[in-house]
């Protein structure tokens, strides 16, 4: 197929053929392109007639549903032709292909599970990456698959990675330098304006007004950037009764369904305008006709992942420079068009330039299950852009070794392979196959589909509810979304035992989100989690009042979280579900109140004591454990530490800090690190703070020392210095030097610089009056005596006549006395 007079003649039109130039030369090759270029629709259409690809198809991989609808309606519209004939779509679920269809637009997440199902991709001759620059975890993770089919089994499948804002140089670098073509954009003039927000302001009171204004003052339809769907909701409650008839107001987010996504970017009828109001879902890949005037509110929803508590929170953070280009980029798709930012112009070089990867901030169970299915244990073996953080990737593999889909050595289970067949999260696989094992296999699937399909069978918190109205519910979505999950269904073994009674969602949750199980604390609507994390509910919600729920989906920050959907279980239902979760076990604690450990017999689920009993107060080495708690709670100083045992302390420490190894590291942190070597073996009859003998503490820290060389320590660091005059003065050693205070009498006719360490180190001299006021430091007691003690004699003697200050303190006799009166 060739291109036709019909195809519309767009910038990168004349790039075209460098493209396929390349990827014959090459296999790989990279396009830069600003919006409007046309590289969405033009690119695939042109590589159909490329001889190399024979009858191969193309996949045309696009970051959301609606961009792959739309691009597929606009190929097809191109050809004169319906969508599913020679241009097709497939995503999760909706598909229209047929044998005719040579150009498949594929969401990015369906295109992992082709690949990882058919390695070889068999019958495909060119995987095309568009809007790369969104760095979304299925995208970073195709093209690594991608790279590595190319690399192993197929050398003659073509990549393209295409953007409009990229940072071009490294991911042409991770294709082994792959030439890069660059084309224009096609776009009009655009007037960028600024107009900061108030301070205090909610987001949508300064949409409103900016809207209002801006459409009383300028034509056409209006494109506006909010951060989420609450906020949009929102703004249309306030813009209603604005404008008249002629004016159309649409939302267009995630959670709409298809019709009404699909009706918010279609054009304006003729004499009417549009406002749309979007998320980031408008920003790439889909043009709205008729719109000039983007008003962008500079702010986006990310998800942002703990591995800590396995929970993603949604945070509202600033867009990228990269971001704010492409969205104002909208406004002059047609026409000359307007660009209004609700932010102060200086603020824009505080903003990334690309928004973050979602690789470095998201759950990577699913990645670390499928990573696994392909063979590789470590990311790093697979072509990443980002390398994924090793700590989530731990996380992520300890929760499916829990699941039961890896093995202790993080090799695929048996389990893990039927999760992963099942193309869901992995605890809601895991529920899944739980649930077939009792022949409640496809209800499981429903709430699986329902918890992954936002806005199915309503907003209510209660799953319950939410699936009861999601299994009646009319409409293409809901519809499409039980097929879903019956052929979800199909793939789950046939349990060996009778469903016993009618599936209860609460009941199929637990093998999801065992760590989720929350009990009533503090009061209706308040709960504490198995993970040890709190999390609220309004108080107004049937659910408020749950003894105990498991929580499927809660977002927010530190130890209050929001719960956004849950069900209702009884203690029972626990038992029976999960029996090993529920343990009984004695502990030692530690009661920083009385400074005391307590012993006592708990009945706990995760960090949820259910029941517990006082036991008598243990000593041995679970108390000493216990107390070594109490100090990591409490800190060292709340420790007897006696004087002795605080300089033999200083004095280790200055040898660490002068010598280094072997001498031990006497900080609190290295202390604290290190409180089961030098602090519980010496406690076995303590059973409280006030228990501890201070010779005890001293012992524990004269442990860390190596025997070897232990004896080194009076000669390297000494306690005393004994002066002239016999008296023996305590040396510190809390500094960066040691530090002898020492009445300068005492010190006559010392004609030598007092030191340590056989003589290698001097001693900084804090010199006393007979009333141990500082008089002098020095590092140099000869050249005291010989220079600035003429000045310090002239005012000691008239502030301490009776005190002896004689010119030559060098030949005098030390003394700790006064003059004899009348001398």
């Amino acid at each position: 197929m060739s291109m036709t007079p019909d195809h519309p003649h767009l910038p990168i039109s004349r790039v075209l053929p460098d493209i396929g130039a390349a990827l014959l030369a090459h296999r790989r090759a990279v396009l830069s392109a600003p919006p409007g270029a046309g590289k969405t629709t033009l690119v695939p259409l042109h590589l159909l007639a490329e001889p190399w690809r024979g009858d191969g198809r193309i996949i045309l991989l696009e970051p959301r549903r609606l961009a792959a609808r739309a691009a597929a309606r606009r190929m097809a519209s191109l050809l004169g032709e319906e969508v599913g004939e020679t241009v097709g779509y497939r995503m999760r679920l909706d598909s229209r292909i047929s044998a005719r269809t040579r150009i498949e637009v594929v969401t990015e997440g369906v295109f992992a599970r082709m690949i990882l199902d058919d390695p070889e991709l068999a019958g495909i001759s060119v995987v095309i990456f568009d809007e790369f620059h969104e760095r979304s975890l299925d995208a970073d993770f195709g093209l690594a698959l991608a790279l590595d089919v190319q690399s192993a089994l197929r050398d003659d499948l073509r990549l393209l990675v295409m953007s409009a804002t990229l940072d071009i140089e490294r991911v042409a670098a991770l294709l082994g330098d792959a030439p890069v073509i660059t084309s224009l954009g096609r776009s009009f003039p655009i007037d960028i304006r600024h107009r900061a927000r108030p301070a205090g302001e909610r987001i949508e009171e300064t949409m409103v007004r900016t809207i209002a204004e801006t459409h009383a003052g300028e034509d056409g339809s209006i494109l506006a950037f909010l951060p989420g769907q609450a906020e949009i909701v929102r703004t249309v409650e306030r813009l209603e009764g604005h404008f008249g008839r002629d004016t159309i107001i649409a939302p267009l987010y995630g959670n709409l369904g298809q019709r009404e996504q699909d009706a918010a970017i279609l054009p304006a009828a003729k004499g009417t305008r549009k406002i749309v109001l979007a998320t980031s879902i408008a920003e790439t890949s889909i043009t709205i006709d008729g719109v000039r005037i983007v008003i962008d509110s500079g702010l986006q929803r990310l998800p942002v992942f703990e591995p800590s508590t396995g929970i993603t929170r949604l945070e509202t953070v600033r867009v990228s420079r990269a971001s704010a280009e492409q969205r104002a980029g909208r406004a002059g798709r047609t026409e000359p068009g307007i660009a209004i930012r609700l932010w102060h112009q200086g603020q824009m070089a505080s903003l990334p330039a690309f928004t973050p990867p979602q690789i470095l901030s998201s759950d990577l169970s699913g990645l670390v299950l499928d990573l696994a299915h392909w063979g590789v244990c470590d990311p790093k073996d697979l072509h990443f852009l980002d390398q994924p953080p090793v700590s989530t990737i731990a996380e992520a593999r300890a929760l499916l070794v829990l699941l039961g889909a890896l093995d202790k050595d993080g090799k695929l289970a048996p389990r893990g392979r039927l999760m992963r067949d099942l193309a869901l999260p992995p605890r809601l696989a895991a529920m899944a196959a739980s649930a077939a094992e009792v022949g409640h296999g496809r209800e499981a699937c429903e709430i699986a589909v329902l918890l992954t399909e936002q806005g199915l069978g309503g907003t209510s918190v209660d799953i319950e509810d939410r699936w009861r109205r999601f299994r009646s519910e009319k409409g293409e979505r809901p519809q499409g979304a039980r097929k879903l999950a019956a052929r979800l269904a199909t793939k789950l073994p046939k349990g060996n035992r009778q469903a016993p009674s009618p599936a209860m969602p609460g009941q199929l949750l637990l093998h999801a989100f065992p760590d989720r199980i929350a009990f009533q604390r503090g009061g209706r609507g308040r709960f504490v989690m198995a993970n040890g994390r709190g999390a609220e509910l309004p108080e107004t919600e049937r659910l408020a009042a749950s003894d105990m729920l498991v929580i499927a989906d809660v977002t927010g920050r530190a130890a209050q979280g929001r719960i956004l959907a849950a069900a209702e279980i009884s203690r029972t239902d626990v038992e029976s579900e999960l029996p090993g979760a529920i343990v009984r076990e004695d502990q030692w604690v530690f009661d920083s109140a009385s400074r005391q450990v307590r012993a006592r017999r708990v009945t706990r689920l995760g960090a949820i004591i259910l029941d517990e009993a006082p036991l008598p107060r243990p000593t041995g080495a679970r108390a000493a454990e216990a107390l070594a708690e109490g100090v990591r709670e409490l800190g060292l100083e709340a420790l007897p530490f006696s004087k002795e045992t605080i300089q033999l302390r200083d004095r280790i420490g200055f040898l660490n800090r002068s010598i280094g190894d072997p001498w031990p590291d006497m900080t609190d942190e290295a202390l604290l690190a290190r409180l089961d070597e030098w602090f519980i073996p010496f406690q076995g009859n303590a059973r409280g703070f006030g228990d501890i003998n201070p010779g005890s503490l001293a012992d524990g820290l004269a442990s860390l020392v190596p025997h070897e060389v232990q004896r080194d320590l009076g000669r390297l660091a000494p306690t005393h210095f004994e002066a002239p005059t016999g008296h023996r003065h305590p040396i510190r050693y809390d500094g960066d030097e040691p530090v002898l205070v020492v009445r300068v009498q005492e010190l006559f006719g010392l004609k030598s610089h007092p030191s340590i360490a056989g003589g290698r180190l001097p001693l900084l001299l804090e010199l006393t009056s007979p009333a141990h006021r500082l008089i002098q430091t020095t590092r140099d007691l000869p050249g005291f005596w010989a220079g600035s003690w003429k000045d310090v004699r002239a005012d000691m003697r008239g502030r301490y006549p009776r005190h002896p200050w004689p010119e030559d303190p060098a030949d005098a006799a030390p003394t700790t006395r006064a003059k004899p009166r009348g001398t």
